[in-house]
């Protein structure tokens, strides 16, 4: 199988070279946010032909059982940071780009996949859930509150799955998000979990992902 993983910064970048050395798996940086993300799953999609895309890295968490170096799994995806309004056409969903799904669903196998290999894993926990999207990085707690207010379900808020999701949907190449926990903003102040992560425990937390892989 032919697997291409996309990030979208340097750091995460580096961590995931590391942890994949050897291996055939092609790893790209996209950059931050969803035009970045969209235009490098495109490229990957064109350049490599990848028989499944995964989107890599850190995100946000949300939960009560949710815990820094935890992973979050899209089951489905959707924008927080999108509305086309009711004017046109009323069943159109808040968080949906008008003429495509309301969530875009994970590749069933992968996420299936992922399920299973929680199961025999117990030194670290995957949450299958909804990913949100949008080009705000949350630093908040009233920013945090914003966002589950419109999807209270939200396990993970990042800068980059759902636009990769679309890119995949649009090409009919199966896409899950894999998404290491950096810091659950309703907890957290300034951030400042996010850069203990970054400080203290990123390297060992994207063994994860590459554990996943293997299991595929």
């Amino acid at each position: 199988m032919k697997i291409g993983i996309i990030v979208a910064m340097d750091k995460e970048l580096e961590q995931l070279r590391r942890v994949f050395e050897g291996s055939q798996v092609r790893i790209d940086k996209c950059g931050i946010g969803k035009v970045n993300a969209a235009l490098g799953a495109q490229r990957m999609i064109n350049e490599y032909h990848p028989d499944c895309i995964i989107s890599s890295g850190c995100a946000g968490g949300n939960g009560d059982d949710i815990q820094v170096q935890d992973v979050v799994v899209s089951s489905e995806l959707c924008y927080h940071d999108v509305y086309c309004g009711t004017a046109i056409d009323n069943s159109t969903q808040y968080g949906q780009v008008q003429g495509l799904p309301a969530r875009f669903q994970a590749d069933p196998f992968l996420l299936r996949k992922a399920v299973e290999f929680n199961t025999h894993n117990s030194s670290f926990k995957i949450h299958p859930g909804l990913i949100v999207t949008g080009d705000w990085f949350v630093d908040s707690r009233e920013k945090m509150r914003e966002i589950v207010g419109h999807f209270p379900e939200a396990r993970a808020v990042d800068m980059e799955s759902c636009a990769i999701a679309q890119a995949c949907y649009l090409s009919n190449v199966p896409f899950i998000s894999f998404r290491v926990i950096s810091d659950v903003p309703l907890r957290d102040t300034d951030a400042s979990q996010y850069h203990d992560f970054w400080a203290q425990v990123a390297e060992r937390s994207f063994t994860t992902t590459r554990a996943f892989v293997e299991s595929l």
